[in-house]
């Protein structure tokens, strides 16, 4: 749904009189909507007027309470008046109950005027508060809603342990709003400090340093020295239990999980010292991560000390932890140094991709690096040729309602492979060098992509003139598509597999004189990419009995294969299939699955039944992009 909604607004901008004058990024964004929302605003998709008023610090006092799904408490917020006549604070809110707002002061009146005003679908609504004469700190009493955006309750019956209720946030892109009154943009940096209640015998975890206190208290403290921008901000709680690792790295999970996540993700503590190794210093205390149940709807979030990881990547043989890689390499590239705006997501994403393949590289090997980089390219290949050409270019040229389109693999691997050419033209040692600065130049601010630029014309293209050009550079941020003079990624490994496949289908050879003993998870991807759109019945059952790949628990390598058999009614794995989208509710993983039950008319009623058992488990974030896609079952035809 959200690539129709892509191409009918490509397809209105294409449509717009050549007489009309270009509008404000604020204009054509919001064009549809009513007149009076188009403002000035720094960051359209914030009502924040930080450039008058800017958030600093945040305290957090808040009790969650699992009965009526709600946070409740308040937020004290410290800010700088950059502009001295400003009058008041203008917040982001979704959802959010406020009760009464109060100068943090020993004023004998500390009760503080607010109001709300405009209200945009799906960004929620703008919260004015009148600022205090003397500066004192803002405190606002609120509550947040069961069905907020940013938050998903899970039963205990929805939870690995089935005893104990759980509760995780996802905050990126403009969800923080949903659960905390702030200025909701990448531009606003705040540190924080946190006081949260729970039921006595669970534990909370933030994004933030977590600490050693027993579960059984029910008061938890958290402080976060280092300036992160409100996205960043993350809250979980449950029967949370912790093992320690390494010297740096905490493992956080339900009690199911520990074990094996402490042994899937053994090699974190390499991964931070290679990347110290090649960036500089690790700025911030401890990397832990939380293993979160399998409703969470991605693979991983960055949120600072803390990353939030599916156990979707617990494939037992670490070949999927270059996850770990990706969010690790975010403690550098989106947590130091951040896009100023969602439009400029490729400064987090890209360079945090191409970190995650020097990690990669680094830990476990070149031709590992290798075929990781190969499989990126096929898909960004697949997804520019779906994606409207306005968001095939780095920075982002169109303008849409939800920033979370802003995420795909443009923003990912076309930014990826961005910074690996100017690696190839000037060299591994000069471009690290050129990283370095950057990191250090721009480390705790949110910059631009004009910023980035400025950056990088005196401190590399000045110094290799004749390696590198603007004209190249603008190509590559400005256009669509992959530039002519950019040589894709190729390895050995797979061109073999790819000759093992021909021969296959030639049935010169059969599956089981494969050498697959040792294949490794991007192998078996590759192989199964290589395989022909549609495929035999006999063929589907000798791959199944050679591979037994119904069965297999590697989520990515199952993914896959449940697509090769939706596409070619291969029944047998139905049943795999059922559990597979009942019992995780990553979107990589289980919306190309609904896609392809959705485009086959036969098989709509099995994809509206499985929707219906698996949504409950499903994160709000997840549901959002499903419900539009997934025909409900009232709705489907008895003919």
């Amino acid at each position: 749904m959200r690539l129709i909604t892509l191409l009918l607004l490509a397809l209105l901008a294409g449509c717009q009189s050549t007489q009309q004058t270009k509008s404000s990024l604020s204009d054509q964004i919001l064009s549809t909507q009513d007149p009076k929302l188009v403002t000035n605003r720094p960051d359209v998709y914030s009502f924040s007027n930080h450039r008058q008023v800017k958030a600093t610090h945040i305290d957090l006092n808040l009790s969650i309470s699992f009965r009526h799904r709600t946070l409740d408490g308040y937020v004290l917020i410290h800010y700088d008046r950059i502009d001295p006549d400003a009058k008041q604070i203008h917040l982001d809110i979704k959802d959010l109950k406020i009760k009464r707002a109060e100068a943090n002061s020993n004023s004998k009146n500390p009760k503080l005027l607010w109001r709300t005003g405009q209200t945009i679908e799906g960004m929620g609504t703008e919260l004015i508060v009148d600022l205090p004469a003397d500066n004192s700190a803002i405190k606002l009493y609120y509550q947040t809603q069961p069905a907020a955006s940013g938050l998903q309750w899970l039963k205990p019956s929805q939870t690995s342990g089935k005893k104990h209720p759980y509760l995780f946030s996802q905050s990126q892109s403009i969800h923080a709003r949903s659960w905390i009154p702030m200025q909701d943009t990448p531009s606003v940096r705040v540190t924080y400090t946190a006081n949260i209640e729970v039921s006595p015998g669970l534990r909370v975890v933030m994004s933030a340093d977590n600490n050693d206190q027993e579960a059984t208290e029910g008061q938890f403290q958290f402080d976060m020295p280092q300036p992160i921008p409100v996205y960043l901000l993350a809250i979980a709680a449950g029967d949370i239990h912790h093992k320690k690792i390494s010297e740096h790295v905490t493992i956080y999970s339900e009690p199911q999980w520990l074990a094996a996540a402490a042994h899937e993700f053994a090699e974190t503590e390499a991964m931070i010292t290679a990347t110290e190794a090649l960036y500089g210093p690790y700025l911030w205390g401890q990397y832990d991560l939380l293993i979160l149940p399998p409703s969470f709807p991605f693979g991983g979030m960055e949120n600072p000390k803390l990353s939030f990881i599916t156990p979707t990547v617990i494939a037992g043989d670490r070949s999927l932890d270059s996850l770990i890689a990706h969010e690790l390499a975010h403690s550098w590239s989106g947590n130091l140094v951040t896009n100023d705006l969602w439009e400029d997501a490729w400064l987090n994403e890209g360079f945090t991709s191409y970190i995650e393949s020097r990690i990669v590289e680094a830990v476990h090997g070149r031709p590992r690096m290798r075929m990781e980089a190969t499989l990126a390219y096929q898909a960004l290949l697949d997804e520019l040729t779906v994606l409207p050409r306005p968001f095939q270019s780095l920075f982002a040229q169109a303008k849409t309602p939800d920033p979370d389109d802003y995420f795909s693999a443009v923003s990912y691997d076309k930014g990826r492979f961005f910074l690996e050419w100017m690696e190839q033209q000037v060299g591994r040692q000069a471009f690290d060098t050129f990283l370095n600065d950057y990191f250090r130049q721009f480390a705790f601010q949110s910059i631009n992509t004009q910023q980035f630029i400025n950056h990088l014309k005196s401190r590399l293209l000045a110094l290799h003139p004749n390696k590198l050009t603007i004209d190249q550079v603008n190509q590559w941020l400005f256009e669509p598509g992959m530039p002519a003079f950019f040589t894709p990624p190729v390895t050995e490994r797979f061109n073999a597999i790819d000759r093992w496949v021909n021969q296959w289908l030639l049935q010169q050879v059969k599956l089981t004189n494969i050498p697959t003993e040792n294949w490794t998870t991007q192998e078996w991807l590759h192989f199964l990419r290589a395989l022909p759109d549609q495929l035999s019945l006999s063929q589907l059952q000798q791959l199944d009995q050679a591979f037994n790949l119904t069965a297999r628990q590697n989520s990515e390598v199952a993914h896959d294969w449940l697509l090769i058999s939706v596409r070619n009614h291969y029944q047998p794995a139905y049943p795999r299939l059922i559990e597979y989208l009942v019992s995780i509710g990553r979107v990589k993983l289980i919306k190309p699955l609904y896609e392809a039950l959705v485009a086959d008319p036969e098989l709509q009623n099995l994809a509206s039944h499985i929707y219906h058992k698996a949504r409950p488990g499903y994160h709000p974030i997840a549901t959002a992009q499903l419900d539009a896609l997934v025909p409900q079952e009232n709705e489907l035809s008895t003919d």
